[in-house]
């Protein structure tokens, strides 16, 4: 799966957290949201056992610090769950995580990638 562009790091989620109580919430909804959508358009299989999944954060730059970057995967594992591409985020059916880091001035985005454990 694809999702173009970026998604907020853990600076801009600490940041909305601290600005308004409410701020960070519609972030989460909104990202899990984007990210469930992306999995349902792009006909992401259905997973019923354990997984691995790797992400590759392809960004326009390399000012984000990665752990920063990669805090969004909160994000897409719940979009996964609620698009019904896995059944859970839990240690039961997620196997592994893995993060790539790759530069794209042109066209940020983040592959994800999902496979049977």
């Amino acid at each position: 799966m694809v999702i173009p562009g970026r998604m907020p790091g853990l600076n801009d989620y600490v940041r909305a957290e601290r600005a308004n109580r409410f701020a960070a919430s519609k972030m989460k909804k909104e990202q899990t949201e984007r990210a469930g959508i992306a999995a349902v358009e792009q006909r992401m299989p259905r997973f019923s056992g354990r997984v691995e999944i790797v992400f590759t954060w392809i960004e326009e730059n390399r000012r984000r610090d990665m752990d920063n970057v990669a805090f969004a995967k909160k994000f897409i594992l719940d979009g996964l769950v609620r698009a019904g591409v896995i059944h859970d985020d839990t240690p039961q059916y997620i196997a592994g995580l893995a993060d790539r880091f790759a530069y794209d001035r042109q066209r940020p985005r983040i592959e994800v990638e999902v496979r049977s454990a």
